[in-house]
């Protein structure tokens, strides 16, 4: 770091040691000025004098003032402003204790507001020079008059642009904060939907498979000492049931991954082009289920065809975890529009019916994944005993092929 720049930081550290050499530095042009008489005949030419007693006083004073400019600008300014008037009418030849008054108008016009400035600046400019012309000793045509008026013209004009170019810096590092912030929220939301999102592929995952290894595995036992070939057959479906939930989370704990890491699956994402497969799984365990469907051959984006799925395999587990040992479900996959509709039904046989009775995360793992797409997710008991599950999930239409349809 360079001695300029420190030096910078010391007086922004220390505005009131800033002030103060600013005022010795006006003081220093003053006097100097008062010292020196120009004579203007064939040639510009240049004359020691001295000033009167008075002026030096009025000089020190108001360079005094200065250094409280930025404490109180507009006292600063009356003070400086009055010396400048007793100047102005008192001294023969003149001091330029104006001086002063064009920099603590300067500092006025760039702590204030515009109206301020304005009002102040004339008021300033009226009086000074009003003074100067009507009871100074020089005529009121004289050329040190007409520069007391544009010199503190040039000083409220120069404060009034220092303190708009700050308050444009000022608005555009706001806008950049704000925009940084915008951006890190975001981000954070991101993040936040996507660990919901993976919880609830986690969730259906292992409530899944859990729940047909527990169904297979009490069959085992049940029928381990009468029937040896039918548990072989249970115990079978549980190693299946357990390789492929250990596949299925492997799959979605690689999302997780950094760029860094082994490579993860590739494995596609499970959709409805699966359904008789999830089906086959909880016919093994020995749920009835019946599948209709009525989509057509739809071609769904990749996010509605993971939801329709999830949403039948979630059903499907809770109808075998509730429904008890006799229960019956039908799934129905219905394209309506352009939407496509999922239903889930059971005869609820069992006594524990009810899949918010193991308060459990099913149901809402469900309705936060269909309204993530805009979709809608009805879920209630049936009349005469069971549950239904009914989803609405919108599908994005596809330009029609020439010669085709939708």
């Amino acid at each position: 770091m360079s001695t300029l720049q420190r030096a910078r930081q010391q007086f922004k550290a220390h505005p009131l040691a800033l002030d103060a050499v600013l005022a010795a530095g006006v003081l220093a042009c003053m006097m100097a000025g008062s010292f020196v008489e120009p004579h203007e005949k064939d040639a510009v030419s240049w004359s020691l004098r001295t000033p009167a007693p008075l002026s030096l006083v009025l000089m020190v004073l108001a360079a005094l003032a200065l250094v409280f400019r930025r404490r109180a600008p507009l006292t600063v300014l009356a003070l400086t402003g009055t010396a400048s008037i007793i100047e102005c009418v008192t001294g023969d030849p003149r001091a330029p204790v104006a001086m002063a008054a064009v920099i603590a108008l300067f500092t006025v016009a760039s702590t204030t507001d515009r109206p301020t400035t304005w009002r102040v600046g004339l008021l300033t400019m009226t009086v000074l020079t009003g003074a100067a012309m009507l009871a100074g000793p020089l005529p009121w045509y004289a050329q040190e008059n007409l520069g007391i008026f544009a010199w503190t013209g040039i000083g409220a004009t120069a404060g009034d642009a220092v303190r708009s170019r700050r308050a444009f810096v000022q608005a555009i590092r706001e806008r950049a904060e704000k925009a940084e912030r915008t951006r890190e929220e975001e981000a954070r939301r991101r993040v936040a939907e996507e660990r919901l999102r993976i919880a609830r592929d986690l969730h259906d995952v292992v409530a899944h498979h859990i729940a047909l290894v527990n169904v297979q595995a009490g069959v085992a036992a049940h029928v381990m000492d009468k029937r040896p070939d039918q548990a072989k057959e249970a115990l079978a479906h549980v190693r299946e049931a357990s390789r492929s939930a250990l596949n299925e989370l492997r799959a979605t704990v690689g999302l997780l991954r950094q760029s860094g890491d082994p490579e993860a699956p590739t494995e596609p994402a499970p959709g409805l082009a699966r359904l008789d497969e999830l089906v086959g799984t909880f016919r093994s365990a020995g749920l009835h289920v019946e599948v209709a469907r009525a989509d057509h051959g739809t071609t769904l984006p990749a996010a509605v065809d993971l939801a329709a799925y999830r949403v039948i395999q979630e059903a499907l587990t809770n109808v075998q975890k509730h429904a008890g040992t006799e229960a019956k479900a039908e799934v129905s996959v219905v394209r309506v529009g352009p939407n496509v509709e999922i239903t889930v039904l059971d005869n609820g046989a069992g006594e524990d019916d009810d899949p918010d009775s193991g308060g459990g995360h099913g149901l809402l793992g469900m309705r936060e994944r269909v309204t993530a797409l805009r979709g809608t997710l009805t879920t209630g008991p049936r009349y005469g005993g069971g549950f239904r599950v009914h989803a609405i999930l919108p599908v994005k239409t596809r330009a029609p092929a020439a010669g085709g349809a939708v």
